[in-house]
């Protein structure tokens, strides 16, 4: 053989290896199942009074439903409804509509972000929700259901897949996650650009020991509030 040749993979091999990553990826999933269902069910039972305390908030100082359904984008381009704890007044899609046809600068601030960091659709109490991410706790129940995992991109509606462009076969080959990256990165603080980027880079680098050190630095990430609005 000469030097510097590329050495021939008998085809038995190649199969080989093809079954080994095969195996290993099957692997990985199921870990990563069995650690989503054991973080949702040990979060359920942690959390119950405090559930029980943001229904009564919820109920008592607001009219509408306690929880709200918002059409999000899964694993494989799949939509699916993504629970979250209500922070919104029950008319919110007329609110946001008057306000940015009478507010040019919060106009801009939602076509580069679509987030507004003084949104008047938001409630008092749905501030405190947001400000502590408690408002994404029932999506405990979206990962129960397989339609989310703890660790992920944060879902997203379909109106932002075109943002990632190229990217948004990275995004759809993995589940959307109820924290990531881009949640203890500094959350709405950075700029959609940055957030393709981190959850691009998470999609092609996933492992079980990324997740875990993903779930042990969201403490301090949301105890902080940072990027949270």
């Amino acid at each position: 053989m000469q030097l510097g040749a590329t050495p021939h993979v008998p085809f038995e091999a190649t199969e080989m290896l093809r079954t080994a990553a095969s195996r290993s990826v099957a692997r990985d999933a199921a870990l990563t199942r069995a650690l989503d269902i054991t973080a949702a069910l040990a979060a359920i039972v942690l959390l119950l009074p405090l559930l029980v305390l943001i229904v009564l908030a919820l109920k008592l100082t607001s009219s509408g439903p306690v929880l709200f359904a918002h059409r999000r984008i899964g694993r494989n381009g799949k939509a699916f409804p993504c629970y979250k704890f209500r922070s919104m007044v029950a008319n919110s899609a007329e609110v946001l509509e008057r306000h940015l046809a009478e507010c040019p600068e919060a106009r801009a601030e939602w076509t580069r972000d679509q987030k507004l960091r003084s949104d008047p659709r938001v409630t008092p109490v749905g501030r405190i929700l947001r400000r502590t991410s408690l408002d994404e706790v029932p999506q405990i129940f979206n990962v129960l259901r397989g339609e989310m995992s703890i660790v992920g991109p944060r879902p997203i509606v379909e109106g932002e897949m075109i943002r990632y462009r190229q990217y948004i076969s990275a995004y759809c080959s993995v589940k959307p996650g109820i924290t990531g990256l881009w949640q203890i990165s500094g959350r709405n603080n950075t700029t959609y650009r940055r957030r393709v980027a981190l959850d691009t880079a998470y999609a092609r680098s996933r492992s079980i020991r990324l997740d875990i050190a993903i779930i042990v630095r969201t403490v301090p990430a949301v105890l902080s509030g940072s990027g949270c609005y």
